[in-house]
């Protein structure tokens, strides 16, 4: 192929479908999470490593750590041994008890038996193989109704005395953060009603639903979608979803202050 991958469709377990991308040399990680393992392993020091060396290694991991937390992504780090070396906010806001995957004893477990395997093949497939994979994690039927999509990328090893790892990127569980709906509905002059309105067409609700909810007849939310669209200028309801759906994923820098937090180890070195 072309694009330096090679794809193989894998054997299904259970309700988990897999889809495997195996990277070839030219199709490495990227550098930015390349960057993450770095500090998780330790390397053999080349040159002078003094004391300010360090603390500049050390903030720059912190930093980055920092940066991943404002996105609204799941993101979590794996070691070859298949330990948990990091989890940015967003995945700590969204493994609570009802998502098929937890963290448990340092390392990242499927909740549901059916894809404890899947996940595990998946995990020493990035870190052993070099091999992606696309998960189909969860019960839609269970009583917590949530199958997400689960990417598993290998992190190739960045040195003779590093070893490899994996990012684990967790699929999203809605169109748009709340706190990224306020900001466009700000920078388009949207009022408090109207921003309502694309919350709740964004959350797949119909007019009638929102109506409904918000005590209102549909004529009067109807003519708030078509304010909205003037100010926005989208042409359909379906092109004001799409746009929010390209607005950067960004997290609520208040989220999860109060909530249990994983003892996950953050990047430090």
């Amino acid at each position: 192929m072309q694009s330096g991958h090679a794809i193989r469709v894998a054997t299904a377990h259970g309700d988990a479908n897999m889809l495997d991308l195996l990277d070839t040399p030219k199709a490495n990680a990227s550098d930015l999470f390349a960057a993450l393992g770095a500090p998780a392993i330790p390397q053999r020091s080349r040159g002078y490593n003094g004391p300010e060396r360090r603390g500049a290694a050390s903030l720059q991991h912190r930093r980055m750590a920092q940066m991943l937390d404002t996105l609204d992504y799941g993101m979590l780090l794996v070691s070859e041994s298949l330990e948990v070396v990091h989890i940015n906010k967003a995945a700590r806001r969204d493994m609570d008890e009802h998502h098929p995957l937890q963290w448990l004893g340092g390392q990242l477990q499927a909740r549901l038996q059916q894809d404890q395997q899947p996940l595990r093949d998946a995990l020493v497939g990035a870190t052993q193989r070099g091999l992606r994979r696309l998960l189909q994690l969860g019960d839609s039927q269970g009583p917590s109704r949530q199958r997400i999509s689960v990417a598993v990328v290998p992190l190739p090893a960045l040195g003779s005395d590093d070893q490899p790892g994996a990012a684990v990127l967790l699929g999203k569980r809605q169109v748009c953060e709340e706190l990224t709906v306020e900001w466009f509905a700000r920078a388009h002059g949207l009022t408090m009603a109207e921003t309502t309105v694309i919350k709740g067409l964004c959350a797949d609700l119909t007019p009638h639903e929102i109506a409904a909810r918000q005590g209102v007849g549909l004529a009067t939310i109807r003519t708030q979608i078509g304010s909205i669209r003037i100010k926005t200028g989208a042409g359909s309801i379906r092109a004001l979803v799409q746009q929010v759906a390209l607005l950067p994923p960004l997290v609520s820098a208040l989220q999860g202050a109060s909530a249990p937090r994983l003892q996950d180890r953050v990047l430090h070195s």
